[in-house]
């Protein structure tokens, strides 16, 4: 170590170990920056962060800056559409459901008076029944997609063309298709045509739309035509993951296709089959398209959606339908935790390899064996 300069010497490099003060060029004294460690004659003074500070131009392009810049950018726009068009429209439903307002004019606040008439008025609740057809029709419509996709796993003729064929109306505008089966149901038209080729006479065909006792029912098939290829597909791409091995296995121990489904395909597809479920009871709720387009919601076929939308757009009781839009809301997320609740005590969740039922079992023989034990059965 060389105890004038306070540098300590190791092979070719030395470190500082002592700052040395040295005089300026105006005669006073000033503290020797430290320096760092290097080659011999290639000492590095050490920046003081005092003085070197970045100008906001070297900040804003540094490397950290910069890619949060790109991260906060690309979420604003997405961000800022939600807020526009979502939850501020959402928190002023809220505020309109406490009025008695149209879309123009003057308001008048009434509390909870829209929401008691949702619940008292039959023309609005009673509305409620109608979607218990389409509930019904949404479980026909789910057993029938299942069915048809289970068909192609097992590797049928014409699959191809059978599958573009089911999924095809899914791909057709909701308008269009009340359009086409408007006609489809009109009085002479396509149905009783049909149904004349075998034989029915015109007078004993029952009028589709305008009979109460059965036209909910032709509106629920329209629906079912409709979404069970869109159901078909989801049921087919989950059986699509189940391992083709197992097939393989289950078909050397003598198992058929029923057995294949209940044991290999129902379990590996039970959150898809739960999805599928809840989506069309959601779905049944906010039935819209069919009755509007194909009845105009008369003769008993007025789902809530549509009383809805003749309140607000027709009636101008903006409040009153505002209202009903959240009563809505609220059923939806309890039907909805009800579903989820009760497949998630009912079934296994897939995710182990002992069912509950199994585990329930297993639970009461190891309570037996443990009375036992205590020298009493119970």
């Amino acid at each position: 170590m060389d105890i004038r300069t306070g540098v300590f010497r190791c092979g070719d490099h030395r470190v500082v170990t002592t700052n040395e003060r040295i005089i300026s060029g105006k005669g006073r004294l000033q503290k020797r920056p430290p320096l760092l460690a290097g080659p011999v004659g290639k000492e590095r003074t050490m920046s003081d962060p005092k003085t070197d500070k970045k100008s906001f131009k070297e900040w804003i392009g540094s490397r950290r800056i910069q890619k949060r810049l790109v991260i906060c950018t690309f979420m604003f726009l997405p961000l800022f559409l939600l807020l526009l068009f979502t939850y501020i429209p959402f928190g002023k439903m809220v505020q309109f459901s406490f009025y008695d307002m149209k879309y123009l004019g003057a308001r008048t606040f009434v509390g909870i008076k829209n929401y008691v008439d949702v619940f008292k008025r039959s023309d609005i609740f009673g509305s409620l029944f109608v979607s218990v057809y389409y509930m019904g029709g949404a479980v026909l419509q789910l057993a029938l997609s299942l069915f048809f996709a289970t068909m192609m796993v097992f590797k049928v003729k014409g699959e191809s063309v059978f599958k573009g064929a089911m999924f095809f109306p899914y791909l057709i505008c909701g308008i269009a298709v009340g359009f086409i089966f408007k006609f489809f149901y009109a009085r002479g038209y396509v149905l009783d045509t049909i149904l004349q080729a075998f034989g029915i006479n015109l007078e004993d065909i029952p009028l589709w739309l305008q009979d109460k006792s059965i036209n909910n029912f032709a509106l629920v098939a329209t629906s079912v035509w409709r979404y069970t290829g869109q159901n078909m597909i989801l049921f087919l791409g989950a059986m699509m993951s189940v391992d083709t091995d197992l097939y393989e296995a289950a078909s050397l121990d003598g198992a058929n296709k029923w057995h294949q489904f209940r044991y290999i395909i129902m379990p590996s597809i039970k959150s898809i089959i739960v999805l599928n479920l809840i989506l069309s009871i959601s779905g049944s709720l906010s039935a819209f398209e069919p009755p509007y387009v194909i009845t105009n919601g008369q003769m008993g076929t007025g789902t809530y959606f549509v009383i809805m939308n003749r309140l607000a757009h027709e009636n101008q009781k903006v409040g009153l339908a505002c209202a009903m839009a959240l009563v809505l809301l609220v059923i939806i997320i309890i039907c909805t935790v009800a579903q989820k609740l009760f497949f998630k005590y009912a079934f296994d969740d897939g995710s182990s390899d002992e069912s509950k039922a199994a585990v329930r079992r297993r639970k009461k023989e190891e309570k037996k064996r443990r009375a036992m034990a205590k020298g009493g059965v119970r």
